[in-house]
């Protein structure tokens, strides 16, 4: 027997035997997404049982190095991983933003005593993270940015505001670009700091979306201070810890396309409930039929290509233009997906509120209109496309 094989024998017995039962169901819904955080609210105790098992294990982030609260697995030992979970059906324990986007730039860029600080509660689900880059002023031109953070003694000063934060009235800490030497050009005068959202001076409000409750704030620093540091990285080297983290961020965001997220439900289950037929079968309305089978082949060679970049990330060569291609082409497959979504459901598929319509046909009908911010957030489809043009096909500026 292979190492590789005996390390699946291993996690397969130890998934078996530590996975509980209410973790191997499908997601539900935004009461199944546990976030972690210092004010964590979990629906059912499986799922802080889950997070403490998986977190003890670093299999929340099993491809960080031990010491920082990680597996340490290979990235053969983690594609094991994944499929001996995907094989159980078990849930993700954790979602954070703190793995997908902060803690991956701060293996890179943080100091040593800043990755045993902060890495070990990201990934033990201790620490609720938010991101603060956009503003009502910079959003594409995100390098316009007027927050502003004055050294003084051993604290820098913030003060400025920040909007489309996701989850700040949610989230304990944030991952924040400021602007810390406004005489420089616009792209050197930005630092990167993080900092508690309790600090006084930080106020979240949320803003309400057309698709109802939504998870985006506006949120506004009064001088405030924070210890010098934290400040990642070198003062005024925030941009590149910008634009790595960005990366990271698209490709998390592309993942939509493939269907997951705590909504997604698959497209044959819902052909049948609404047109009819039995598993097994193929659905009465061909052209229906047509569009879900085009999608399906689309989502797996969408996965596939996405899995070779991973891997190749984790084999030591970073992530490239091609984050941008797989945000772009994702979240067209996730507006694609919704909107093939709520015409199955027919007139079901437009329910708001009231009697008639079930709580899954609500969220189908709000999950089609959340989906057109998308091609927004994380970067807009037309900056993904100037990124594309540029740095894959060498067209000039």
């Amino acid at each position: 027997m292979s190492d590789l094989d005996a390390f699946r024998t291993e996690t397969r017995e130890w998934l078996e035997e530590n996975a509980p039962a209410l973790i191997r169901q499908p997601i539900r819904g935004d009461e199944d997404t546990v976030w972690g955080g210092r004010n964590a609210v979990y629906d059912h105790p499986d799922q802080k049982l889950w997070l403490e098992r998986m977190g003890a294990k670093g299999w929340t982030c099993p491809t960080w190095p031990k010491e920082y609260g990680g597996g340490g697995l290979s990235a053969e030992e983690s594609r094991v991983l994944a499929e001996e979970l995907a094989r159980l059906g078990c849930r993700p324990a954790l979602f954070s933003f703190g793995i997908t986007m902060l803690g991956p730039v701060l293996i890179e860029f943080a100091s040593e005593e800043q990755k045993r600080r902060f890495l070990p509660p990201i990934a033990r689900g201790e620490i609720r993270w938010c991101q603060g880059y956009s503003e009502p002023g910079a959003g594409s031109d995100l390098a316009g940015l007027q927050t502003r953070a004055v050294l003084d003694g051993d604290e820098y000063v913030v003060n400025g505001q920040k909007v489309w934060t996701s989850y700040a009235d949610l989230s304990d800490w944030i991952f924040c670009l400021v602007r810390t030497d406004p005489d420089a050009p616009k792209h050197d005068g930005i630092s990167f700091l993080l900092f508690d959202m309790a600090s006084s001076g930080v106020e979240a409000a949320p803003i309400q979306l057309i698709s109802g409750s939504s998870p985006f704030c506006q949120t506004f620093f009064q001088d405030v201070r924070v210890p010098k540091d934290q400040l990642i990285g070198k003062v005024r080297g925030g941009w590149t810890i910008a634009k790595r983290l960005l990366q990271h961020e698209r490709s998390m965001i592309s993942q939509l396309g493939t269907g997951g997220g705590p909504r997604a439900e698959g497209l044959p289950e819902l052909g049948r409930r609404y047109l009819g037929g039995t598993e097994g079968e193929p659905l009465p309305d061909p052209l229906i039929r047509d569009r879900i089978s085009q999608f399906g082949m689309d989502r797996l060679c969408f996965g596939a290509t996405t899995r070779r970049s991973v891997d190749a990330a984790k084999a030591g060569r970073g992530a490239g233009a091609e984050t941008s291609m797989f945000k772009y082409y994702g979240t067209e497959m996730n507006k694609r997906r919704t909107e093939l979504a709520v015409e199955i459901a027919g007139a079901q598929g437009l329910g708001w509120e009231g009697e008639g319509f079930s709580d899954a046909e609500v969220g189908l009908t709000r999950g089609w209109l959340r989906s057109k911010g998308n091609s927004i957030e994380g970067g807009t489809s037309e900056i993904q496309l100037n990124v594309i043009a540029k740095r894959v096909l060498g067209l000039p500026d």
